[in-house]
Order: C-alpha cells, then sequence, then structure tokens
C-alpha cells in the first residue's frame, strides 16, 4: 500500500524520505528522528502509521521505536495497538529491555489498566527509580492508594522527587497522616533544591487531613509559590470550615501579585464567602471575575456565583448569573431551586423545575432535596408529596435519609403532626435521629405535649441524634419548667461528649470580615 494514502499530512519531503530509508538504506537511526517527531506532534496517528511500514524492514527499527510507538499509543489512548506492540515486542525479544518495560508500564497506566502495568513492572528483574514511581503514581491516580504506599514501602532503592510527589498524593487520599509526615521528613533531610511541585503536594497533603497550620506554616516558608500554592491554601482553609482565612488568602493573592487566580482559586472564594453569608466579598469576587478576560462565567465557576449569590440572600442577582450561563447542568438547576427554596421564595420552584424538564435536564436527588425543602418552607403539603412520589415512581431515584426528614418537617411546619407521624412509621428504613428531631420540633412548635413525650421515650433507640435535638429537647423541658428533665437531658450530653458549640454573627465592614475580638473595627453578636 502506498505511504502517501497512509501518511495523508506529511509533507513531500518527509514522504521522501521516508521512501529512501525504507527502500534504499533501512536504518533505524534517522527513521526513529522523523518518528519522534510525528509522535510530540498533533497527530500522532501519524507515528504509529510510520510504526507500521518500519516493521516490514526488519533492520529499519529498533528498541527506541518501540518506546515512540507506545508513546504515540498512549497520546491517543489506543489500547489495542498498544497491546499489538507489546505482543510484538514479546515476540521479537526487546521486552526485557527496562526502558521498553518503563514505557509499557507508562502506556497501561495512561489507559486505565493498571492491573496490566503491574503485571509488566513484576516481570522487570531490576527496576529502577522510573519503574518505581511510575507503578506508584499509576496505583495512585486508579484509586489504588494502599497499594501505592505498599509499593512504596517495599522499594529497595532511593527514590526522586517524583516519587515522593506520587506516594504523598496517596497519603492525601487515605489520610495517612503519619506517613506523610515521614515522607515530608524525608524530603526535608534528601532534597535541597528547591522543588515547587513536591512542596504543592506536601500542601495539599496537609491541607487534606485537617492539619491547616502545618499547610499555612509550611505556604509561608515556602521560596517560591504559584498558583497551585495559593489555590490550595485557599481551598484547604474554606474546606475545613476557616472561611475567614480562605478569604484574606485570596485577598492576599490579589493585592500581591505573586500569582495569578485561576478559575479554581475563584470557586474556593466563592465557597468561602457562600459560608460567611459575605454578599459584599462575593460581589468584589464577582467584580475581580469580570475585570479578568480569561475567565468565563460559566460551568463551575458560574455555578459558584449562583450558589453564593443565593446562600447571601440576593436572588435577584443569582438570577441574573443563572440567565448568563450559556450551558446549565443539573447543578445550576438544583442551585438555583434550592436557592429559592432557602430565601422562602417557594412559589418559583414549580416553574423552574418546568423548565428544567423542558430543557431536557433529568433531575437528581439533590433537585428533589431542595423541591421538597421549598414545599415545606411555603406549605405546599400536596406539590411535595407529588414529587416524593414523582423521585421514586418517575425517576427510580431510592429516597435518602434528608428527602425522610424535608416530608416530616412539611407535614410538621404544615400542622399535620398525625400525618407526620404515620409518614415515620411507614418508611422503608429505621427513622434516625434528623427525622425524629424534625417531628419533635413540629410537636414544640404547635403544643402537642402527648406527641413530645411519645417520640422522646423512644430517644435511647434512636441512632444519630444530633446535638441539636438534644439541646431542643432540654429548652422545651426548661421553658415548661421541668427542670430536672433538663438537667437530665444536659447530664446526658456531657456524658457522650456531646457540646453545643456558640454560634456567631458577622458584620461586614468595607467589604472585609473581620474577627469577633476586634471590637474597635465593628459589632460583632455572639451567643450560645
Amino acid at each position: 500500500m502506498p505511504i502517501r494514502s497512509l501518511i495523508p499530512n506529511l509533507t513531500p519531503k518527509q514522504l521522501n524520505q521516508i521512501q529512501a530509508h525504507l527502500i534504499k538504506s533501512p536504518k533505524p537511526h534517522i527513521l526513529n528522528i522523523l518518528l519522534g517527531s510525528f509522535t510530540l506532534s498533533s497527530t500522532p496517528q501519524n507515528a504509529l502509521i510510520l510504526y507500521n511500514q518500519m516493521l516490514h524492514h526488519p533492520t529499519s527499527h529498533n528498541h527506541f521505536t518501540f518506546t515512540h510507538a507506545l508513546k504515540a499509543s498512549s497520546s491517543l489512548l489506543a489500547l489495542q495497538k498498544g497491546l499489538e506492540i507489546h505482543a510484538h515486542l514479546l515476540k521479537s525479544g526487546h521486552y526485557h529491555d527496562v526502558f521498553i518495560q518503563n514505557s509499557l508500564i507508562h502506556f497501561y497506566v495512561v489507559v486505565n489498566d493498571i492491573v496490566s502495568a503491574c503485571q509488566v513492572f513484576d516481570t522487570i528483574a531490576y527496576p529502577d527509580v522510573v519503574s518505581w514511581t511510575s507503578v506508584i503514581s499509576g496505583l495512585s491516580k486508579c484509586g489504588f492508594d494502599e497499594e501505592a504506599i505498599v509499593r512504596f514501602l517495599s522499594m529497595d532503592i532511593k527514590p526522586n522527587s517524583i516519587t515522593l510527589v506520587s506516594v504523598i498524593s496517596a497519603c492525601s487520599n487515605m489520610r495517612a497522616i503519619k506517613l506523610g509526615k515521614a515522607i515530608h521528613g524525608h524530603s526535608l533531610k534528601n532534597f535541597n533544591e528547591e522543588n515547587i511541585i513536591l512542596d504543592n503536594a506536601v500542601l495539599d497533603f496537609y491541607a487534606k487531613c485537617g492539619s491547616v497550620s502545618s499547610a499555612q506554616h509550611l505556604f509561608v516558608n515556602m521560596p517560591k509559590r504559584d498558583v497551585v500554592s495559593w489555590t490550595t491554601m485557599v481551598g484547604g482553609f474554606a474546606q475545613r470550615g476557616f472561611s475567614v482565612e480562605a478569604v484574606g488568602v485570596f485577598q492576599e493573592m490579589v493585592k500581591g501579585g505573586e500569582a495569578e487566580p485561576n478559575e479554581a482559586t475563584v470557586v474556593n472564594v466563592l465557597s468561602a464567602c457562600s459560608s460567611l453569608g459575605a454578599l459584599s466579598l462575593g460581589r468584589w469576587v464577582h467584580s475581580y471575575v469580570s475585570s479578568r478576560r480569561d475567565l468565563t462565567v460559566n460551568g463551575n465557576l458560574g455555578n459558584s456565583l449562583l450558589n453564593m449569590y443565593a446562600k447571601c440572600g440576593d436572588m435577584g442577582m443569582a438570577m441574573r448569573v443563572f440567565n448568563m450561563l450559556t450551558s446549565k447542568d443539573i447543578v445550576s438547576w438544583s442551585t438555583i431551586i434550592s436557592g429559592m427554596a432557602m430565601n422562602s421564595l417557594g412559589v418559583h420552584v414549580l416553574p423552574l423545575f418546568s423548565l428544567m424538564l423542558v430543557h431536557g435536564v433529568p433531575p437528581d436527588d439533590v433537585t428533589f432535596l431542595s423541591l421538597l425543602s421549598a414545599c415545606s418552607h411555603a406549605g405546599m403539603v400536596d406539590q411535595g408529596m407529588m414529587f416524593f412520589k414523582a423521585m421514586t415512581d418517575v425517576y427510580a431515584i431510592v429516597p435518602q435519609m434528608q428527602h425522610y426528614v424535608c416530608v416530616v418537617d412539611m407535614y410538621g411546619r404544615a400542622g399535620l403532626l398525625e400525618e407526620a407521624e404515620a409518614f415515620i412509621r411507614e418508611m422503608p428504613v429505621e427513622a434516625d435521629g434528623p427525622v425524629c428531631g424534625a417531628l419533635l420540633n413540629a410537636c414544640k412548635i404547635h403544643g402537642n405535649e402527648e406527641m413530645f413525650e411519645r417520640i422522646t421515650q423512644r430517644f435511647p433507640s434512636i441512632k444519630g441524634v444530633s446535638i441539636g435535638t438534644f439541646a431542643l429537647l432540654s429548652n422545651t423541658y426548661a421553658s415548661s419548667c421541668r427542670w430536672d428533665d433538663a438537667n437530665r437531658v444536659r447530664d446526658e450530653m456531657r456524658s457522650i461528649g456531646l457540646k453545643k458549640m456558640a454560634g456567631c454573627s458577622w458584620i461586614e465592614v468595607d467589604a472585609s470580615i473581620q474577627r469577633p475580638n476586634d471590637l474597635d473595627k465593628y459589632i460583632a453578636i455572639a451567643g450560645k
């Protein structure tokens, strides 16, 4: 078959070179250079076509030829071609070259066949650091973090910095704090040169394991920080509930100019603004996004902005952002519906849900949680039960405990306590603490002392009773001057180690969140 018909993107000069070397002097050293250039190009399939032609001439290829072909197969995720190359290596006798075996491991990791990657590794007589790093990295990337750590601990050669990055990632996923700290100590002892990739991996490890103080100490003392460093720190604070600190790091990042925030950075700081209910700060972040031409209000960023405005109570801006989204996914629709629910605008939920279906977006369990919550707050019991039945009968979604809580709360808010209790009895799963807590709260609101007592008698056998429910029970007894019962509940809370955290309200001053002890700058109201 003519080469020209197989390689449509090659120039005439390249075609002549191939023809000359394959026909007159098929030496691999020049053809491999051409093969490598095709592999690194935007059309790596040309490398595989050239590879096929080279195989027809026994003297035109060597072990470097197979590594280029495997790299091209990796780029194209061409599993069958890679298997074909693997078979040819076994047949031709090139397989036991460690360089080729490492290329095979890399190929199988890229196509997510970690079992084959490990099988190749186990056939290597003397694996080098590349072999170990490839298999450890592959195991971690494919979700086999424990196996990755086991492989690392069995290494009989000195790991390099890339090996440490791979195993520290596995430690992050496993929350293996002791081993991760040991690896960090090993890196400090054995690697003196700056390595921002390793530093970022360790930073991410401390953030994911909840050791925020260690992460902050490392961040402050890093010799060089990039956007990954800053984003990891902002995300670490936000995900661990240190929202004020997350916003502070983001502000420092913007003002300092050491690195420019990317989409992930902005998404993390918007999450912190949402948790704080800091509308002014959220608006400032939005204005920053608008000043960046490379940041588009769509996808994750658009959904994060939508969520921020909804949780901060500005549903007007939430709807504006929602309407700006060119691609509205299930997260977008669920977020706007949830926002309407939490801001007492349940009347808009039904039209939005109808529009969602018209646009061909099927609801999920989170969507129905938002719908049930909206119906609960708006007193729309009939509509709520319609949604609950549609969730199972039409969309085959199995209700979770949160859905049952919403239904009980919906009945309770409407004063339908008997219906709520009957619903609990008919549940296919045993009601847990939040479900009974919702009914208990409804009994207190509507003054049904008989049902209140009946529920409290079941408390010892109920799983997952929250501290809020215990506090509700104690306060209800106290309001009725039943001090012995109130003290008994408080004693029970202390005996099982429950302690109600003090609440805290914040006031924004000049688009910043202040700390509770800065009394000269703002007023903070804190109480139990």
